[in-house]
């Protein structure tokens, strides 16, 4: 063939080009950074993120560092002491904006008929009664019982809110060498928004500086206890290593930030780019143990001819599918589909010159792979036996796929999403535990706030926040609902006697509203107020703190909050991060429901126009649909959540699983072509080209199992469902699909494939 033969007489240029091109990629890596930031993970029109961006507009950015102490009693003399100076020290900080804390909120009671505001801790108890006079005054403190300090006194918050561009890295050290520098018997957890993107972008650079070496490492492995083979091993090899340096040095060459999943494009590279080769290596194997007397160039010469175009066509059904993340919401995985498509191109033009053009300048090797009618080693004797069943028994192959996909399928009523950002993390992490702690002993870790505005000192907008308050408080998962309405009814009972007209209620007066504030200011600090109210009373937030186990348990709880404030004329605005990992949550559904419709209904056109047969397509289609079907139904039975990793499945999957049935479609109709009866067709095909499948196959997992060493949760459960995912599209294309072709005999692999193309 006049192509091969110029690979082959140029076989300099084709083999330095690639190594050039994948050495320079590498320079633009230097100026790459991570970035853990998940807003940044959402396009800037995104409703949810626009209102929190006016809110902090007018209250200032609010991104705490949680810090949660547990002991017997948090009453306790040294508890306190230990957490005064705590408290003092980070209020010293230049890196701390704003400390809440036992120390800082205030307690508002009545002393000789006057109000007196004072921190809610004046003094540290050393008395067992002076600890239950505190623990009474903590009790009737609507903004710290059960806020900082839980219900059994076990439990008790600090919340840090760091100052303007302060790093996340900085800001966490800071926090946790200071907590060292004050130790104690108490149990403390950091944790918050900043800690989590620390976790992220440490655990993100860890995974890339470990997980790729192991990958690359068993995918060697692998390589060589499939083809025993020098060549067979480093050539594929060299092809992933130089996809990686494009697809990885695209990146920053673009202007993409590494992301969280950005994690997932080496492994990509390292599971995909050896496809091709691992064909042309099989085939080069095949040929050399049925032709032992031809020479290197005609083997490569003859192993491009056969399988330039099911290779090219297997990349291209594997790009579709990749291309599909492009109509995910989210922007990382978009940018991921483009880098990984790029890389994928780079392996199979790699592949089709590199590998030749090396290979027709090598001696022949030793093979101990053997394709005759008696099948050899573990492989052989598998293959042999999927011949056999799916030829000799396809009825009962159909029966059993059917109920595996019957009884998997029923999981999906179960399946759902995640909206809890902390449950990338792993369980024995101090964002995981204080998430549990936060849901069991504080009410819950999901808020929503809801602005009003106009004049704030006006009676009628004060009650309209009492009114929202009162209301909100009543919805199912609703603990706390803090505004300022909660300090007015705090020191209306203080300037009051239980009976009187004024005791627990909003003034009637403007006056009266603006004196109560007047007396708060003056005896406290005016700082105390401003989360609840800005400087000049013209905007109020209430916030209303919830428990929310799912995706329908929080929307039930959010449309509560939404009719509420919808029936309060002052209420212009509702937002909160809860809204925006909200939002996250409904972009992965929608996400994953366009990419694999895309996805799917892409990949099943291209087998309608490569063999001219919308049934090949609808046949093509089928190990993809059980797979799904299996996988999703499979994470619902288990309680495994759609999440950003997860979501990103189906695409990846109906990408890479589509190629096995490409290969086998493509040599049954050869040796059809070749006047074989559809049964020999069959099982001469899964003895030879399947072998090459499903060693693409293992490859390609191999290279995927290096997620489960991954020290985030979301990427080892996706390790753990592209595994199965491509397990079961191997066993669908070496079982259940020439079960089916023995049964239909479809037409369209009867036609030349010349023809087709």
């Amino acid at each position: 063939m006049k192509h091969d033969l110029f690979i082959v007489r140029h076989r300099k240029w084709f083999i330095a080009l690639p190594v050039v091109m994948a050495v320079l990629m590498l320079l633009p890596l230097m100026k790459a950074h991570i970035n853990p930031d998940l807003m940044d993970y959402l396009p800037e029109d995104m409703v949810s993120k626009v209102n929190l961006d006016r809110l902090e507009a007018v209250f200032g950015k609010y991104d705490p560092v949680l810090v949660l102490f547990s002991g017997e009693d948090v009453l306790r003399a040294g508890t306190l002491e230990r957490m005064r100076l705590l408290n003092q020290t980070f209020r010293q900080s230049d890196k701390i904006d704003q400390v809440i804390s036992l120390f800082e909120l205030k307690n508002i009671r009545s002393e000789a008929g006057s109000m007196v505001v004072d921190p809610v801790v004046q003094s540290i108890p050393n008395t067992v009664s002076g600890r239950e006079i505190l623990r009474q005054s903590v009790r009737t403190n609507p903004l710290v019982y059960k806020l900082l300090v839980s219900k059994d006194f076990k439990h008790c918050l600090m919340l840090l809110n760091p100052a303007p561009k302060v790093p996340d890295k900085e800001l966490v050290l800071f926090i946790r060498h200071v907590l060292k520098q004050y130790p104690g018997p108490e149990q403390v957890l950091v944790s918050g928004q900043p800690t989590l993107r620390y976790e992220i972008q440490r655990i993100a650079m860890r995974d890339l500086m470990i997980l790729m070496p192991l990958g690359l490492i068993i995918m060697l492995l692998t390589l060589f206890l499939s083809f025993r083979e020098q060549k067979g091993v480093l050539l594929p090899f060299s092809v992933v290593c130089m996809s990686i340096a494009v697809a990885m040095g695209l990146m920053p060459l673009l202007g993409f930030d590494f992301s969280l999943i950005a994690v997932l494009v080496p492994v990509l590279m390292i599971a995909i780019a050896n496809n091709y080769g691992v064909h042309l290596i099989t085939r080069y194997q095949e040929l050399n143990a049925v032709h032992p007397r031809w020479g290197m160039k005609r083997i490569v010469n003859e192993s491009v001819r056969k399988l330039y175009t099911p290779i090219i066509l297997t990349a291209l059904t594997t790009i579709v599918g990749v291309l599909g993340l492009l109509s995910h919401l989210l922007i990382p995985p978009r940018q991921m589909g483009i880098v990984t498509a790029a890389g994928i191109l780079f392996a199979l033009l790699t592949s089709l010159t590199f590998i030749p053009a090396v290979m027709s300048g090598v001696p022949k090797g030793q093979t101990s792979i053997h394709f005759g009618e008696k099948p050899t080693g573990w492989m052989g004797h598998f293959l042999a036996w999927t011949g056999r069943v799916s030829t000799g028994k396809p009825w009962m192959v159909i029966l059993v796929f059917t109920l595996l996909v019957a009884g998997a399928g029923a999981g999906l009523s179960k399946l759902q999403v995640a909206i809890n950002l902390e449950e990338m993390m792993p369980a024995s992490s101090d964002l995981r535990q204080t998430m549990g702690l936060l849901n069991d002993h504080f009410g819950g870790t999901k808020s929503i706030s809801v602005l009003f505005t106009g004049d704030i000192k006006s009676p009628r907008v004060l009650k309209e926040i009492d009114s929202f308050e009162k209301r909100a408080a009543q919805l199912p998962e609703v603990s706390n609902v803090t505004s300022l309405a909660t300090v007015i009814h705090t020191i209306s009972r203080s300037m009051n006697n239980p009976g009187m007209p004024g005791y627990d209620r909003i003034p009637e007066e403007r006056q009266a509203i603006a004196q109560y504030l007047e007396l708060y200011t003056m005896g406290g600090d005016p700082e105390d107020l401003e989360r609840l109210v800005d400087f000049d009373y013209t905007n109020s937030v209430a916030t209303v703190q919830f428990k929310a186990e799912n995706f329908s348990s929080f929307k039930q709880t959010e449309s509560g909050i939404r009719t509420i404030a919808a029936t309060l004329p002052s209420c212009r605005l509702i937002a909160g991060q809860s809204l925006v990992e909200e939002t996250l949550s409904a972009a992965i559904i929608k996400g994953q429901i366009s990419s694999l419709l895309f996805a799917l209904g892409s990949i099943i056109f291209l087998l309608w126009l490569i063999f001219r047969s919308f049934k090949a397509g609808l046949i093509g289609a089928i190990p993809l649909a059980v797979s799904l079907v299996a996988n999703f139904g499979l994470m619902g039975w288990i309680g495994l959540r759609l999440d950003i990793a997860t979501s990103l499945l189906s695409s990846i999957a109906i990408g890479l699983g589509v190629d096995y049935t490409i290969h086998l479609f493509w040599r049954i109709n050869h040796e059809l072509q070749h006047g074989k009866d559809w049964e020999d067709a069959i099982a001469y095909t899964l003895r030879s080209t399947g072998r090459g499948i499903a060693v693409n196959a293992f490859s390609v997992m191999a290279g995927f199992a290096v997620l489960l060493f991954s020290g985030l949760t979301i990427l080892k459960a996706f390790g753990y469902l592209i595994i199965f995912s491509l397990l079961l599209c191997l066993l669908c294309a070496l079982v259940l699909i020439p079960a089916i072709l023995q049964l239909n005999r479809p037409s369209f692999l009867l036609k030349s494939t010349k023809a087709q193309l």
